[in-house]
């Protein structure tokens, strides 16, 4: 009996939505990513085609299910908000991410990362930012053509593509919005909206306040047959 085999075909071939590695090693590395990826979120939430996600696998080739990276932070221009289990990129367009963010980790070694610019380079990011919080260094490259060349000067430098601007201070990295406000954690920014909150509160209970003074005053009047 001869046993008939069958290759499988790009149908069959399954994308996994994880790769099995943790989305950060320490608390820092964490808060770094979650802070850049959600100040991008709130910069871009009035237009639905921005997409931006952070440790997302993104896979730029159908058929291959091995060819793949999950940038810490993503952003994709004209491809919708929404949820997604990976980036195929095949079924979006086939535009790859512009622009991509490495926060470093103690763990990250030089091999790989020489890894993660050649997949970048290669399958078309057009600025990708590496970050060492631990000896606060900064480096980026833009595309130029074919390919990402090294931005000489991070300090000062503003992103074509998001419009943000990068400052490295002694201790640590600041990033800065296109109407100049810093990037903040989410307790910074829950706190602002408390004291907004509160600021709100006051100005409410002012304005009743001066109501009924109004009104007091106006009974007062109408007693003296003057109103």
């Amino acid at each position: 009996m001869v046993q008939q085999i069958t290759n499988p075909t790009e149908n069959n071939i399954i994308y996994p939505d994880s790769d099995g590695q943790p989305m950060a090693d320490n608390t820092k590395q964490f808060r770094l990513i979650v802070t850049i990826k959600e100040n991008l979120a709130l910069l871009f939430a009035d237009n639905p085609d921005v997409f931006i996600a952070g440790d997302l696998l993104w896979y730029p080739l159908e058929g291959n299910n091995k060819l793949r990276r999950a940038p810490d932070v993503m952003v994709v221009f004209s491809r919708p908000k929404g949820d997604r289990g990976s980036y195929k990129q095949w079924e979006e367009n086939n535009l790859s991410p512009q622009v991509v963010f490495e926060i470093l980790s103690p763990g990250n070694t030089l091999a790989e990362m020489s890894q993660k610019f050649e997949f970048y380079n290669r399958y078309g990011v057009e600025e990708y930012y590496v970050y060492d919080p631990d000896k606060v260094d900064l480096c980026g490259w833009s595309r130029v053509e074919n390919s990402l060349n090294l931005i000489e000067t991070m300090d000062g430098w503003i992103s074509p593509r998001l419009k943000i601007r990068f400052e490295i201070t002694d201790h640590d990295l600041q990033i800065f919005t296109p109407k100049d406000e810093p990037f903040l954690t989410y307790v910074e920014l829950g706190k602002l909206k408390q004291e907004a909150e509160k600021r709100a509160k006051k100005a409410e209970q002012r304005a009743e306040d001066a109501e009924a003074k109004i009104k007091e005053l106006e009974a007062k009047l109408r007693e003296l047959g003057q109103l």
